[in-house]
């Protein structure tokens, strides 16, 4: 038996033991319907980019406009206390399977990707999505996952058929209001931890921006173009036919996946085959060079570690800084406010924003004498690592509030205390997530 389903035995005995599916009385797919015609007949067609995951919500206001003909609106109309299940999607860090409440009030239908779930008689709608949160927190959606070309789909009938325990409505609704209260008191904890983060991430900015003095476009320092600083920019190879990647073997190579500002994440770097090697070796890298992403989170710079030296890189650019520049310095630059609003600036691309070598080379930076490079990446590094640890910090304290909260709607819905007498503080200790 596995974990998800022990605690069902463990339950009240007061609970009636059943499955999920008792607890819903229909489930019908969505509908994308058709182009909006704009005369206000259109209704919001919710999709899983419209759920608030971690009330589980909707949020209506993104969600587009479509046209739904009358006859067919009869049955896809969403009403309030409804629950809308993604049915396809998801992905790896997120897997399909997450349901959210709707509460209305505006006319609305979910996608076809998604269904939409009504009640059964007898079951509070609040209390079924918390249900369906302590399911996908199990791993029940997880395991009901069929995956085809790439994209999960959901087996809504061996999900259903999960082996779960519910009180009677009245309880339900006790343990309903129990977690709005307590998961809102939660969510109150987690917003304020976020403000501070992205209150460290402002202070962070300017202590670079004035160390560097280029804050206010009112520069210190005399600017020249970046291409007259370095010893060369250049892009990484291109590759596209899967006949270059290899199993093992080969040569390691960095993608734009891997690069964050300051940070290039090397656990799961492509290997691509040394056919060829004459017409990469260019693009091979030493310890030192900065390499910068053109597309996806543009402008991103990170210096490349020793233990990378000889890796290649694939459509990233790579500034060799040179006897000149320090690459550490180059690397705060290139990711200051100042650098990355010079990217936003002239990056193309209304998907992903892409940016080309031509204006990399142009980007102003400081003309500074080495040795004064070198004290203000010191200077930067002594200051940057405190409100880095605190940001630190308060994003992991923020994983340990959502962590608490997941445990709570699972302890609530299962039966592992009686909300009751609970005062949701401190009350799961020793329970199982």
């Amino acid at each position: 038996m596995t974990a998800a389903v022990h605690w069902i035995q463990q339950a009240p005995d007061r609970w009636t033991r059943g499955r999920l599916k008792n607890l819903i009385a229909k489930a019908a797919n969505g509908t994308w319907g058709s182009d909006p015609a704009e005369d206000g007949s259109d209704v919001r067609c919710v999709r899983a980019a419209d759920f608030d995951r971690p009330r589980r919500r909707v949020r209506i206001d993104n969600a587009p406009l479509r046209r739904v003909d009358a006859s067919s609106l009869r049955q896809y109309l969403l009403r309030p206390g409804d629950l809308i299940l993604e049915k396809s999607g998801g992905g790896e860090k997120q897997p399909v399977g997450m349901a959210v409440l709707f509460e209305g009030p505006e006319k609305s239908v979910c996608s076809n990707f998604c269904a939409r779930l009504s009640p059964a008689a007898g079951v509070d709608p609040r209390f079924l999505t918390y249900v369906l949160a302590a399911a996908y927190g199990q791993g029940l959606t997880q395991s009901a996952i069929k995956q085809t070309t790439g994209i999960q789909n959901l087996d809504t009938g061996t999900f259903f058929s999960s082996l779960w325990a519910y009180p009677r409505q009245e309880e339900q609704c006790r343990i309903a209001d129990f977690l709005d209260a307590e998961t809102a008191r939660i969510d109150g904890l987690v917003t304020r931890r976020r403000e501070m983060t992205d209150l460290l991430a402002l202070k962070r900015e300017r202590v670079v921006e004035l160390a560097l003095g280029l804050e206010h476009d009112s520069h210190a320092h005399d600017m020249a173009p970046l291409k007259y600083l370095v010893e060369g920019i250049t892009v990484g190879i291109v590759i596209t036919p899967a006949k270059w990647y290899v199993e093992s073997g080969g040569t390691p190579a960095l993608r734009g996946l891997n690069v964050r500002p300051g940070v290039i994440e090397d656990s799961d770097l492509v290997r691509i085959s040394d056919e060829g090697d004459a017409e990469n070796v260019k693009s091979r890298l030493r310890a030192g060079d900065v390499v910068v992403v053109r597309t996806g989170q543009a402008g991103a710079a990170a210096v490349v570690p020793p233990h990378l030296a000889g890796a290649n890189c694939i459509d990233l650019i790579v500034v060799r800084p040179g006897r000149s520049m320090a690459p550490r310095y180059l690397e705060y630059v290139l990711n200051s406010q100042y650098a990355q609003a010079h990217v936003s600036e002239h990056a193309v691309g209304s998907i992903q924003a892409h940016f080309n070598i031509g204006s990399m080379k142009k980007i102003p930076v400081p003309s500074l004498p080495l040795a004064r490079q070198e004290r203000i990446v010191k200077a930067l590094d002594e200051r940057v690592a405190g409100l880095d640890a605190l940001k630190d910090k308060f994003q992991q304290q923020g994983q340990m509030l959502a962590e608490r909260r997941q445990a709570l709607i699972t302890a609530a819905v299962t039966g592992q205390f009686d909300v009751s007498t609970a005062s949701g503080r401190n009350n799961t200790e020793g329970i199982s997530a």
